[in-house]
């Protein structure tokens, strides 16, 4: 302070009288700061804004910050919940239970200051996570890899004002964050494009079951590994996962120098598309369509941060209600399926204990087909897809299957229609206690009868076949190679039997990147791949 007072007394502007009134207002205005008499405004938690969407029929709670020991008066629906600061400057307060309505009302938040917040529902509110395939939009005119099928049709018909979604913002942190952003968005023509696209399709065909307002909390960020989404807590719980900050740690150490050679190449991939592009509009369409930019290097404030995202994005939301997950990831962990089981048991239940509630449903779409068929080696997708059925050992679970409408050549699928279906009917089937099949064909068991083997199936009303002849199954004796095998249906069961395998004793189905998968059910789902062996 005398040091500001002096630079001022160099300047022959200021009397002596003028400073001495200033240092006498400036110590006065610091001391009063010292007291904590400028008190902030009271503020809520960004998922509090106006079009919001309430969880029904469970505490709700709602929190936000004020000064330490202010007293904060939560209003909704005839509901007061008086609460005071606590020392850190944080307040929460819980609302009782509440019915789900179509018609919305006023959260109004009273302290020092009022702050209200419009258009509230109450109704089913569900968090959608994972990368790019759940982060995937219904509609973006500028992206070179998002093309859903029929996007325009869809756009036009997204007349859903009970349909909202909250989309927080990407954001990468060391240790949890208390804060993060985000918006409501009201679902409409005008709105839809940017909410995800399953997280949307699944949102209209529940609201259209159930009849009431639907949340989604759209948390994804395209490329991301599950490590990125689990918490310190979660990646501590297991000796084995000290691989996952070893990993990390070698990435962050070749980082310097792989970000110069990355440099370099970015470099030179500009001046030859700058060419191209010079050439015509042809040309530069066809160099990019041949010749994608080189990707920089991971390094500090990457998005493969363990622990990243989920410090980021997940905790910020926490003690939110809402019903339960939908979870579409996978991709950037194939290669790494045993350690990917692991990781993602481990998450699921992290994510259950940091909200203090053990069974919450965590519902998750298994991957595609995709890549090129593959037969005997390179089977990343197969591994990784078993890792994700071998998760539904954990409770209140449920995997949509989506074997048969995957692109082999685009690691993002268009029909996300159908993913958002599949998951709807888990959802129906499993959280709402509604009729219905949710699941394709499971393997049950399988037993050897001569030369062939009889696999039975669980769900497996009406098992059909819809390729012709029934395709997707191989077995193999004692010496370990898979064949090819003829199969057939008989009421819950199949038939599967190869003339170069006289003696079988393993069988597999939809084993391979993008495998033929014919069988179905009834309701038009497909069987989940698997095997019978472990070799």
């Amino acid at each position: 302070m005398n040091r500001i007072l002096r630079g001022f007394a160099l300047s022959p502007v200021y009397p002596a009288r003028m400073l001495r009134s200033l240092s006498r207002l400036a110590w006065f205005c610091l001391g009063f700061a010292g007291l904590g008499v400028l008190r902030a405004d009271v503020t809520l938690a960004p998922l509090f804004q106006d079009h919001a969407v309430l969880q029904c029929d469970q505490p709700v709670p709602v929190w936000g910050w004020a000064d330490p020991g202010e007293v904060v008066l939560v209003s909704f629906r005839g509901q007061h919940q008086r609460v005071t600061t606590s020392a850190d400057g944080r307040w929460l307060a819980r609302l009782a239970p509440l019915a789900a309505s179509t018609g919305s009302a006023e959260l109004v938040i009273t302290g020092k200051n009022t702050v209200r917040v419009a258009d509230v529902l109450v109704g089913e509110v569900w968090l959608c996570s994972g990368q790019s395939n759940m982060e995937f939009p219904v509609y973006d005119p500028t992206s070179r890899i998002f093309h859903l099928d029929q996007a325009r049709t869809e756009v036009a018909a997204a007349n859903f004002p009970l349909i909202r979604q909250y989309k927080v913002a990407r954001a990468v942190a060391e240790k949890p964050a208390d804060t993060g952003r985000g918006n409501w968005a009201v679902c409409s023509p005008e709105t839809v494009g940017t909410f995800t696209a399953v997280g949307y399709f699944f949102a209209r065909d529940l609201h259209r079951t159930l009849g009431v307002p639907i949340g989604i909390i759209n948390s994804s960020w395209g490329g991301t590994p599950v490590e990125s989404w689990m918490s310190a807590e979660a990646l501590a719980s297991d000796p084995a996962f000290h691989v996952v900050d070893e990993r990390w740690q070698q990435m962050l150490a070749d980082y310097p120098a792989k970000k110069i050679i990355a440099g370099e190449a970015l470099a030179a991939w500009r001046q030859a598309e700058a060419a191209a592009k010079a050439a015509g509009a042809g040309a530069h369409a066809a160099f990019l369509k041949q010749n994608h930019p080189p990707r920089m290097p991971r390094g500090p404030g990457d998005s493969w941060t363990p622990r990243g995202l989920f410090n980021g994005m997940i905790a910020p939301l926490v003690p939110a209600a809402f019903r339960g997950v939908l979870w579409y990831q996978g991709e950037s962990n194939a290669g790494r399926a045993a350690e990917y089981r692991a990781l993602f048991g481990a998450l699921i239940r992290q994510w259950r204990r940091t909200w203090g509630r053990d069974d919450f449903p965590f519902y998750f779409v298994q991957l595609a087909n995709y890549r090129v068929p593959s037969d005997a080696t390179g089977e990343t997708y197969a591994f990784l897809r078993e890792a994700q059925s071998q998760t539904l050992m954990l409770p209140g679970t449920g995997m949509a299957v989506i074997i048969d409408i995957g692109n082999p050549g685009d690691i993002h699928p268009g029909n996300k229609q159908e993913v958002g279906r599949r998951l709807a009917l888990i959802a129906a089937a499993k959280t709402y206690g509604h009729g219905g099949e949710s699941s394709g064909p499971v393997y049950a068991s399988s037993a050897r009868e001569g030369a062939v083997l009889r696999v039975k199936f669980s769900h497996a009303t009406g098992l059909a076949a819809h390729t012709e002849p029934l395709a997707g199954f191989a077995v193999a004796g004692a010496n370990r190679i898979f064949h090819p095998a003829n199969a057939c249906i008989e009421g819950d069961t199949v038939i599967v039997s190869s003339p170069d395998v006289p003696e079988p004793v393993a069988v597999r189905y939809a084993w391979a990147n993008s495998p033929a998968a014919g069988l179905f059910n009834f309701a038009g789902l497909p069987a989940t791949p698997f095997r019978t062996d472990n070799w």
